[in-house]
């Protein structure tokens, strides 16, 4: 497979794996960890949306989904499933130091190994999930707070997750 397609299909599945599982698990209801109120109410007051910003904060102050499809990738590309499954374990790990009632961050690294594996069968490499997560982070995290607040907010609500109005 051509590896620039495979990095954009790669960076696809990893956002709507990381993305539909953090949703799932609640993320942008409430505040899980240290920090993620600060975050959600910054990207609130710069006219962003509370729910997609409580979101933007669970998953940089713990492993969540997104850590674990990053770490279930690499995990994957040095030992294969055995290496998705021992990131998930490490991410539980993380999620109980950082004090995270959930399990967002295993969820996400087993249902990743799990892709990782699907997707082999037409061509895609664990390096192009680990590419394809970063890219998938960044839109997430690193090109426009606000707006990317804005379009997990949508998502919130179609999951019926969205965060009470404080």
């Amino acid at each position: 497979m051509n590896e620039i397609i495979g990095v954009i299909l790669a960076a696809v599945i990893c956002w709507l794996n990381f993305v539909i599982v953090d949703t799932y698990f609640g993320l942008p209801e409430q505040p899980g960890v240290q920090g993620a109120r600060i975050v959600g109410e910054s990207i609130k007051k710069r006219n962003g949306d509370i729910a997609g910003g409580f979101f933007q904060g669970n998953i940089l102050c713990s492993p969540d989904a997104s850590a674990g499809t990053l770490i279930a990738s690499i995990g994957y590309l040095v030992l294969g499933i055995p290496g998705g499954i021992i990131a998930a374990f490490l991410v539980f790990i993380g999620n109980r130091l950082c004090a995270d009632p959930g399990y967002a961050g295993t969820t996400g690294a087993l249902t990743a190994t799990a892709l990782i594996f699907i997707f082999s069968f037409i061509g895609l490499t664990p390096e192009m999930f680990i590419v394809g997560m970063v890219i998938a982070i960044l839109t997430v995290q690193g090109i426009d707070q606000v707006k990317a607040s804005i379009l997990l907010g949508k998502i919130a609500d179609k999951f019926n997750r969205h965060a009470g109005d404080d």
